[in-house]
């Protein structure tokens, strides 16, 4: 990954890559299984496939590994042209342990469990044990380390998550005695620094907060320590994903954060964010997992995790038709990829042959432009709008140019913009020069202007060429005019399409 002027672009194969995903479900990458994913993905027209490997299949004996679903699913992935984001399921699997290899599941005197603070097990393996760090990380650096020798070369794995969702679902922390005793001593200094907070005890430098401060700062050092020795098999990107905190639907009084019930304490939530920023280096990314379709939430978790020391990378989110316009908003942001979550043919989320349906339509649309797409925003080019409840009409600030996004039709001279029913407007306007721009839409129209003038005053479009990507090269089709431009260009009745405009003033 890159960052400059505040931009972020994943690159693969030595230029900015944007990652139309789709993650298949937690079950699927099985050999048998595996031949139920490629038909969902190509009819979606993602670029990249997101799939766990699970530790309990990679090593079922200590130290006895078994890359046949690996293997398959690399193959596979090179097979349909698609990318690779290999998701690691090992110590966390959404707060809990329930991935790891049946030796560790049986053998709790040697793998330690979290106790909660009645002083029962639960099912989460101890962040704070050597001897589960030691044999988490050795199956991750052998799965790192087969996936260097069969696709250095090749570059078809682009990414890859360590854990699932990482935390505690069931406490807020560890309660064994060793940890209690930590817990009892100073914060350690390498975090009283990164926080820029006082000396003192957990309880005294936290105090509500201690117990998730404490837990998120063992495990992001843990799943630190992960990525590295991951990164010394095989240098790619390594990100971690979360399960966000979600507002709670009760009077403003009772909105009190319950970390390791209403979401798994100590990952990387919005509240976590600059600890593990600070703690976890050897992660390129956090990524937040977004199944809330609330266009406030959604605005303000993008805004949280776009940070000049964070790409923006959404690699979960709802597959329904109302998550898809956050696409637009998240490439908005800066975002260097977007992935909808249980797209496959198994049966578990969509009936076979069927699929997303709005976020199909994004992907069609983007799919033959994602490189450029990739570098406009990497060099930040590209802004976009997406249709609010009650805000049928935006506009985007281009310094001498203006566009004018209003959404839904019939757009009548003199009434105002309708919107749409569903608020599925939204539309990607992106400058290319002085006086030139690559605009595309979904439901929506886009017209042009200049400071203080309406569309049409005192300027003219030169040319507006319907046209698409190949391979690099812009194909013009057509010229728009008329119907298609004179109230701004329009993208509406499923004619989705992009146009390269051009514009003068007189």
């Amino acid at each position: 990954m890159m960052e400059r002027n505040g931009h972020h672009a994943l690159f693969v194969d030595g230029a900015p890559y944007l990652v139309l995903g789709a993650q298949i479900n937690n079950s699927s990458t099985w050999n048998s299984t595996l031949p139920k994913v490629w038909p969902a993905l190509q009819r979606m027209h993602a670029n990249t496939i997101e799939a766990p490997i699970y530790w309990e299949q990679l090593e079922p004996h200590p130290g006895q590994f078994d890359f046949s679903s690996v293997d398959q699913l690399v193959k596979g992935s090179r097979e349909h042209n698609l990318r690779l984001v290999v998701l690691w399921f090992g110590t966390w699997k959404n707060g809990n342990m329930h991935y790891v290899p049946e030796w560790i599941k049986t053998n709790p005197q040697k793998y330690p469990r979290v106790l909660n603070r009645n002083g029962d097990l639960i099912d989460v393996l101890s962040a704070q044990s050597q001897t589960n760090l030691d044999a988490d990380k050795n199956a991750f650096e052998a799965l790192m380390g087969h996936l260097a020798e069969i696709d250095a070369r090749d570059h078809t794995v682009i990414l890859v998550q360590v854990e699932n969702e990482s935390g505690i679902i069931g406490s807020p922390r560890d309660f064994s005695a060793a940890s209690n005793h930590a817990f009892a001593g100073a914060v350690p200094a390498d975090l009283t620094r990164a926080l820029h907070t006082k000396s003192g005890s957990w309880s005294e430098v936290f105090g509500g907060e201690a117990d998730e401060t404490f837990q998120a700062y063992h495990q992001a050092k843990y799943i630190n320590e992960i990525a590295a020795a991951g990164k010394a098999k095989f240098n790619i990107p390594m990100y971690c994903n979360v399960w966000l905190s979600y507002p709670i639907a009760e009077l403003p009084e009772r909105q009190v954060r319950n970390p390791g019930i209403q979401y798994p304490s100590g990952g990387p939530t919005q509240w976590m964010l600059p600890l593990w920023k600070a703690l976890a280096p050897s992660i390129d990314a956090i990524g937040p997992d977004i199944y809330s379709s609330d266009p406030a939430f959604y605005s303000k978790v993008l805004e949280t995790y776009a940070r000049p020391d964070n790409a923006l990378w959404v690699p979960e989110t709802g597959n329904g038709d109302d998550y898809a316009p956050y696409f637009f908003l998240a490439l908005g942001h800066g975002a260097i990829g977007f992935s909808p979550f249980g797209v496959d043919d198994t049966g578990w989320t969509f009936k076979e042959g069927e699929g997303p349906v709005a976020h199909t339509r994004n992907y069609a649309l983007l799919n033959p432009m994602a490189r450029e797409i990739a570098l406009l925003n990497f060099q930040g080019a590209l802004k976009t709008a997406i249709e609010l409840p009650g805000q049928p009409e935006k506009e985007l600030d281009f310094g001498k140019w203006k566009a004018s996004v209003r959404f839904g039709f019939p757009q009548h001279d003199g009434q105002r913009v309708p919107g749409t029913a569903n608020h599925e407007g939204r539309a990607l306007v992106t400058q290319i020069g002085p006086d030139e721009f690559l605009v595309t839409g979904i439901e929506s129209s886009v017209a042009f202007h200049t400071e203080g003038k309406l569309p049409g005053i005192r300027m003219q479009i030169l040319s507006a060429e319907e046209g698409s990507y190949e391979n690099g090269t812009w194909k013009p089709m057509r010229l728009w005019n008329g119907d298609q431009t004179d109230r701004g260009l329009n993208f509406h009745r499923g004619a989705d399409a992009v146009v390269k405009i051009r514009l003068g003033t007189f």
